[in-house]
């Protein structure tokens, strides 16, 4: 849902390039250079293999024709400038034409290891890479038809399915847990406490508990879901998701798990993975 913000999104000039002074460059340098090390053992090898490919320069803020260019190559994706914060009805839209909407401002430099609102940074570095992924990619081309023209209501427990999966998702692969979903990815923090915190607690991929799942955007998530493949994403939505949304609003939400920090977390009705 659309809300203020206290950034605001650089214009692009015709030819879709944005003037970026010396401390943003030197502010995206800053956070690349510092995850491009903390994500190596901890992101999954589909989006490290497609970070490579998508080459960001590392002294100055990529220019979103030159991601266009490659991204267009691999799966037909394309990155479309926006506004600081969008509503849920061009959201759904944009991903829906395989445009994946992204504000061109980078965070302030006392804002480096954590930001609720996404910057450029965010967007490019944490979810460009597996837009380049083909089942990946059409997942999320698929999710975005879903939404478009929705009710808000509909739409709200799309966002929340987004949260937990694009956003901070985990997958298990032959190496162990990995991340692929781009706010851990291009959190600092983030990617180290979701893999590593004794605290975190991890279930099993099941879409109807997801939907079930309360969250906050101004924390470190308090549980994770973990998928097997891209593929058991893709095909949930595939299967009535609209209906498996409309069976959630009929059940009760999950207790938040972070509502009440002194008290010891419960399962709630998730299934844990131990």
């Amino acid at each position: 849902m659309k809300a203020n913000s206290k950034y605001v999104s650089k214009k692009p000039d015709y030819r879709g390039f944005v003037v970026y002074d010396e401390v943003e460059n030197n502010t995206w340098q800053t956070l690349i250079e510092a995850q491009l090390k903390i994500i190596q053992g901890r992101a999954c090898d589909e989006y490290l293999m497609r970070l490579d490919l998508l080459d960001f320069p590392l002294n100055r803020i990529p220019q979103i024709p030159e991601v266009n260019k490659k991204l267009q190559k691999t799966t037909g994706w394309s990155v479309e400038p926006v506004p600081a914060l969008i509503g849920f009805d061009r959201f759904f839209k944009l991903l829906s034409e395989r445009k994946f909407p992204c504000a061109t401002f980078i965070r302030a430099p006392e804002e480096l290891k954590y930001l609720q609102e996404p910057d450029i940074f965010h967007e490019l570095f944490g979810h460009c890479p597996m837009l380049a992924h083909p089942v990946y990619a059409d997942f999320m081309q698929h999710y975005g038809e879903l939404g478009v023209g929705k009710t808000p209501d509909i739409q709200r427990l799309l966002a929340r399915f987004y949260w937990f999966t694009v956003e901070f998702g985990l997958i298990n692969t032959s190496q162990g847990l990995r991340c692929y979903g781009g706010g851990i990815l291009s959190s600092m923090g983030e990617t180290v406490y979701a893999l590593e915190d004794p605290k975190v607690r991890y279930a099993r991929f099941d879409a109807l508990n997801i939907l079930r799942t309360p969250y906050r955007i101004d924390i470190y998530q308090p549980i994770y879901y973990i998928v097997h493949s891209y593929e058991s994403i893709y095909n949930v939505l595939k299967d009535d998701f609209i209906g498996l949304i409309k069976k959630s609003q009929s059940l009760p939400e999950f207790s938040a798990l972070f509502l009440k920090k002194e008290q010891p977390l419960e399962d709630k009705g998730v299934e844990f993975v131990e």
